[in-house]
């Protein structure tokens, strides 16, 4: 395997160069990994959000749904209509505000968490077995720490502050 993380580190001076290499690649593997398990269930990846982050929950506003999967308001509702086409969801409105949507699943959806998501949970599994509980609890502790970073110096809070 060849590297260039010796030419990266005295070009710049940036230690964490390697790292976000190293970052990105696992993102990616894991997203191919994910994906086409979660394709073989019939979903789409975002379809798999929505339904696994609504399952077993309250009901959300489209707002806090795009909040909690990340997924971009463009691209939310057109997968909120082609899953509300397939009756795995049901949108109502809003008693607080007339403007927005509440978001829930249908029976069928729930049902459909209840399959897909503890076969999505097993089939990534096998990947963390090797990895004692102390050494995930510091893996998550430091990506959280690493986003929290990026949160607190993200040019949103900057204009924030700028901007009263």
């Amino acid at each position: 395997m060849r590297t260039n993380i010796p030419f990266m580190t005295s070009m710049s001076g940036s230690r964490f160069l390697p790292m976000i290499r190293e970052l990105a690649q696992c993102f990616q593997a894991f997203e191919s990994y994910s994906a086409a398990h979660i394709r073989s269930l019939g979903l789409t990846p975002p379809q798999f959000d929505i339904i696994a982050t609504l399952g077993n929950q309250r009901d959300m506003s489209c707002k806090e749904l795009a909040e909690q999967t990340l997924i971009t308001k463009g691209t939310l509702t057109g997968v909120l209509d082609r899953l509300a086409a397939k009756g795995l969801l049901s949108r109502l409105p809003s008693p607080v505000d007339g403007r927005s949507w509440i978001v829930r699943l249908t029976a069928a959806g729930q049902a459909l968490f209840e399959d897909v998501f503890p076969a999505h949970v097993a089939h990534l599994q096998p990947i963390f077995e090797s990895y004692s509980d102390a050494e995930l609890d510091a893996l998550r502790t430091q990506f959280a720490r690493l986003r929290h970073a990026f949160g607190e110096n993200s040019p949103d809070n900057h204009q924030e502050e700028n901007h009263p």
